[in-house]
């Protein structure tokens, strides 16, 4: 399945709420981790709904919807398989690897991820020989 791309705002929002657990979330647990203003929070959770990513209960709550869950996995996966080849491949610190896989795992394509899943897996195999 080919990810549908979104902003890398609106992807954070995503992989955020996903990391609180999916469901429940409220608007200030957002704002806080984030650093944004809960103005922000706001309008960036309209935008995830019109996608229909995410639902908003009455008071507030935020969860993802089947949809919201499958894109904030796979933005997950490729943060930790980028953070692999930082840190494995190319032995960049843990911290610095931290902060450069949240900026590309924007921007790369299913296929740049897998190739690089790849090479990781080949390089580990060949390593071990």
């Amino acid at each position: 399945m080919k990810t549908k791309r979104y902003s890398e705002s609106l992807e954070n929002y995503l992989e955020t709420i996903y990391m609180f657990g999916g469901e429940n979330v409220k608007s200030i647990d957002l704002a806080n981790h984030l650093d944004v203003t809960r103005a922000s929070v706001n309008s960036a959770i309209n935008s995830l709904i019109e996608k229909k990513l995410v639902t908003k209960a009455l008071y507030g709550h935020i969860s993802l919807t089947e949809e919201g869950v499958e894109v904030s996995k796979k933005i997950l996966q490729k943060h930790e398989l980028l953070k692999e080849f930082l840190i494995d491949i190319l032995h960049v610190s843990p911290e610095q690897a931290e902060n450069e896989a949240c900026g590309i795992e924007h921007v790369i394509s299913d296929y740049t991820a897998s190739q690089i899943k790849k090479l990781i897996k080949s390089i580990k195999n060949d390593s071990r020989k």
